[in-house]
């Protein structure tokens, strides 16, 4: 169960930058081993991600332009990119909440139209990140929060067919523990996956999540 949730993870998160680079004009390309884009992805996102454990590094760096700035997603935290130019940028786990009752909190909103992401954009701090094609990709649900004046207080992003991805989560006001609850109250009948660093896992794991294995993302210098 844990090795399968965290194959599906790294999968949906695979989707996801695919989805975020396609929106920007990059074409990606997806194979039993890695996703990956051939020029620089925007800035947060690899530049690959591998899907399966054992994937030879060469092959993967030979898929990208691996040179200062490039990033790969190691999903199974099992590559040595040291030779190669790279260093640990950062560590982190996968996290799995199965489908589950519906908790008592209040569902995050659709955000539907390009201005409503704009708004969104400037609260999350992605900024230009966020693209109008993003709205209209049926596997993508821009979700926010609002406080008593309308005003953006929070929110993530929803993404795939189920199990959903979860990603770029923020709130602007308290602890993101409420997000991941109203979260989870957004989609209570769907697995859900995704990843934290240890600084932000305890949110996630009190909102019902557990986690399923490491990964490790390499950047070049």
């Amino acid at each position: 169960m844990p090795m399968d949730a965290r194959a599906t993870a790294a999968r949906n998160n695979a989707e996801w930058c695919d989805i975020v680079c396609g929106s920007q004009g990059l074409v990606g390309r997806t194979d039993a081993d890695a996703w990956s884009v051939p020029h620089r992805s925007p800035q947060w996102y690899p530049d690959a991600v591998t899907v399966r454990p054992g994937v030879d590094a060469e092959a993967v760096l030979a898929r990208i332009d691996a040179g200062p700035g490039a990033s790969v997603k190691d999903s199974f935290a099992d590559l040595d990119l040291s030779g190669y130019g790279f260093r640990v940028l950062f560590d982190a786990q996968w996290i799995h909440r199965p489908a589950s009752a519906p908790p008592v909190d209040t569902p995050l909103t659709p955000v539907t139209t390009p201005d409503e992401l704009v708004a969104w954009a400037a609260a999350h701090g992605g900024g230009e990140l966020f693209r109008p094609a993003l709205l209209a990709d049926p596997r993508v649900r821009v979700l926010a929060r609002h406080d008593d004046r309308g005003v953006i207080t929070g929110g993530a992003v929803l993404s795939g067919d189920g199990p959903y991805g979860v990603s770029n989560l923020f709130t602007r006001t308290d602890s993101s523990r409420g997000i991941w609850r109203a979260v989870c109250a957004t989609a209570p009948n769907a697995p859900l996956v995704g990843y934290e660093t240890t600084r932000d896992l305890t949110p996630a794991l009190a909102a019902g999540f557990t986690t399923t294995g490491s990964l490790r993302v390499w950047l070049h210098a």
